[in-house]
């Protein structure tokens, strides 16, 4: 019943803001409220209009009122995205209940594309800090032919702040500071020298909401984040264009989220740690020609991580086990792309692409001092594709989309074990469109897509041998849209339906080898037969008048496996791990003209599965955050607070035995932050 309501409620509020957007006759203000959205993740700089796929873009206004300090902060505002913790900021992510929930060992391989500034940060994607970010793209569904086998579910993008394109463009200098309970606070930079270049530094602590009884400390599970981003525009030549955007982020964040009794308070005598140094480079010049345009994008990423955790989640009084995990992870790649068009009703684009990806990963576990398990790996995988885009109009309000990517991957890997595989695979995918607008301010779209997943292995000695390697995974998609954006009625609204099959689809789970001994807990990737993810989005977002603004985003998902056995347990028609089946949300705005402002949000997720290889669930939950403030021309100060009510939920959740003397399997879980209340405060020096 109550998740009848909940889709009612939802529907309600849809259909009752849509009326009052097409009854009222809305002043120029009102137009000023909703402002075009541009995508720039897709393959061609578009209005989010014209793309022909389930998109949601949070705005630069978005990102300051419902977001604090990192990407972390708003992603429950977007329909059918999910992450998994276990980590002290999130690094994987579901689109649609598609996406990996850890990757402890082996060869790194995303579901779900992370981007930062055209930097590929996928399956890695904590340094997404906020400040001075101009938006957050996601695109839901296989991005096949934009992105390859790094897209099968999806792709977030994010966009920093460039400088001002205006040749006028005044320097500007903008302090911004940040503080609130548990220690939390923050100090940024940003500064601009108008057209030419844009630099951002922030500093930001948090105590991490645990208490260590053991330890008597409470910032074992804290946050010490450092941002330092750049961006430089130069212009060459009259038709030329180098954007440079750079990142250097420092997270030397703690990891102690887990306790024998599921709360908050922990007894490990060996915290663990979450650190990770990211640095990144992009350059992109651009080329406007006669006959055609030409983009070249190149990129290089490079992280070194330290993930730790204490094992046992106690003292040493019982027995003592603490894992450690040394990763350098590194990426480059070059995009180079033609567009084309030879007039109004036909545009063409055509590219080439190379990554090359090597990750090294270092492993010590120790088993009371002594060391239990060692292991060090090295991995390599060198990527090129061909790829290739037409678009053609005709009638007027008709267009027709297609495109294609051949890609092409070559791997290697060693290991301290003996392993030694280097596989090697030609992967295919693409997406075949058509859309109709009967006026300029909608579009009604039929796609069709085929994503893909290169295949892989798993390692270590206590891999059973059946489960050593598994296959790469085919993703086709069929997605029915419709999408509006009436600046003279002041709202935008999206609905998509989609239903996708997924072919040897690839599982993560773990296995506890031995029941008696949590030392064996393993984890691996696995193919099942077949599953099916099927559902609905739909977002709307409406300026009642010059002072109100309301917008809802909702997410129906049902995301099952048609086939998959796991040892003696039958999951076929079981739901997919995090994959919720509802996800929902609310947000009102209020602005005066004098600069006093109020946002108000609130997102309902429905239960789901903590992972394929057990079948504890996360409970349904219900968080509400609120902001009130006052901004003028160079200052804006706000009180907010996230997790007004107070909830306690979990995060991220595992199923085995880790309690002597009888080891009994028990669901032990990562909660999350309990409320926040916080004062943020920026001013602008010019």
């Amino acid at each position: 019943m109550s998740r009848r309501f909940h889709l009612i409620s939802l529907f309600v509020v849809f259909a009752g803001a849509a009326a009052v957007a097409r009854a009222a006759d809305l002043q120029t203000s009102r137009e000023e409220a909703l402002q075009e959205v541009v995508v720039t993740a897709s393959l061609r700089r578009s209005a989010d209009l014209d793309v022909t796929a389930s998109t949601t873009v949070l705005d630069a206004k978005t990102l300051r009122q419902a977001g604090v300090q990192h990407l972390q902060d708003v992603l429950a505002l977007v329909p059918n995205l999910n992450w998994a913790s276990g980590t002290s900021r999130p690094r994987y992510f579901q689109l649609r209940g598609i996406g990996e929930t850890d990757q402890w060992q082996g060869a790194p391989n995303p579901s779900v594309g992370f981007l930062i500034d055209g930097m590929d940060f996928s399956g890695i994607g904590m340094p997404a800090t906020l400040i001075d970010v101009a938006q957050v793209e996601v695109l839901r569904g296989p991005q096949g032919t934009t992105l390859g086998a790094n897209a099968l579910a999806g792709l977030l993008n994010v966009v920093t702040a460039a400088p001002d394109a205006a040749p006028d463009a005044a320097p500007t200098m903008r302090l911004q500071v940040d503080g609130g309970a548990a220690s939390t606070r923050g100090f940024g930079l940003v500064a601009s020298d108008g057209a030419d270049w844009r630099v951002v530094a922030q500093k930001f602590r948090s105590d991490g909401f645990r208490d260590n009884a053991f330890l008597h400390r409470s910032d074992t599970n804290g946050l010490d984040e450092t941002t330092l981003r750049g961006r430089w525009r130069y212009l060459p030549a009259e038709r030329w264009r180098i954007d440079v955007a750079s990142l250097w982020v420092e997270q030397n964040n703690g990891f102690d989220a887990f306790s024998i009794d599921n709360s908050r308070v922990t007894q490990s005598d060996k915290p663990g740690r979450d650190r990770q140094r990211s640095r990144g480079l992009s350059v992109t010049v651009d080329r406007a020609g006669e006959r055609f345009d030409l983009r070249s994008t190149t990129a290089v990423t490079d992280a070194d991580i330290v993930y730790s955790f204490d094992g046992d989640w106690g003292h040493d009084r019982s027995y003592d086990f603490t894992s450690r995990f040394f990763r350098r992870h590194r990426t480059t790649s070059q995009d180079l792309r033609w567009l084309a068009q030879r007039d109004d009703s036909l545009r063409w684009l055509g590219g080439v692409y190379a990554l090359r990806m090597t990750e090294s990963n270092d492993q010590l576990d120790l088993y009371d001092g002594d060391i239990y398990r060692a292991l060090t790996s090295r991995y390599r995988a060198d990527t090129t594709a061909a790829y290739t885009d037409v678009q053609w109009t005709f009638a007027t309000r008709w267009t027709l989309q297609g495109g294609g990517r051949i890609e092409r991957r070559s791997t290697r890997y060693d290991d301290s074990d003996g392993t030694a595989v280097a596989p090697s695979e030609t992967m295919h995918g693409g997406n075949l469109s058509m859309s109709y607008a009967p006026v300029a301010s909608e579009r009604f779209y039929l796609a069709v897509a085929r994503g893909y997943k290169g295949g892989g292995f798993n390692i270590g000695a206590v891999v059973p041998a059946a489960k050593r390697r598994f296959d790469a995974e085919l993703l086709n998609s069929v997605e029915l849209g419709w999408k509006s954006f009436d600046p003279s009625r002041a709202w935008r609204a999206e609905v998509a339906l989609f239903h996708m099959r997924r072919a040897r689809q690839q599982v993560s789970t773990s296995v506890q080898v031995d029941p008696g001994d949590p030392l064996s807990f393993i984890y691996l990737t696995d193919n099942a037969a077949r599953g099916a993810n099927v559902g609905l989005e739909g977002t709307l977002r409406v300026a009642l008048n010059e002072r109100w603004t309301v917008g809802t985003t909702l997410g129906v998902l049902r995301a099952r496996f048609l086939e998959y056995r796991n040892g003696a347990r039958d999951l076929s028609g079981r739901d997919q791990a995090h994959a919720p089946r509802l996800q929902a949300g609310f947000e009102l705005e209020y602005r005066q003209p004098t600069g006093y402002f109020a946002r108000f949000d609130a997102q309902r997720q429905s239960a789901f599965y903590f992972s394929d290889s057990h079948d504890q669930r996360a409970v349904a939950r219900t968080l509400v955050n609120a902001r009130i403030g006052r901004a003028r021309d160079r200052w804006e100060a706000s009180l907010w607070v996230r997790n007004l009510l107070d909830r306690t939920y979990a995060q991220r959740g595992f199923f085995f035995g880790n309690e002597p003397p009888d080891y009994p399997d028990k669901l032990y879980v990562q909660q999350a932050d309990p409320r926040q209340i916080g004062l943020s405060v920026r001013v602008e020096l010019r």
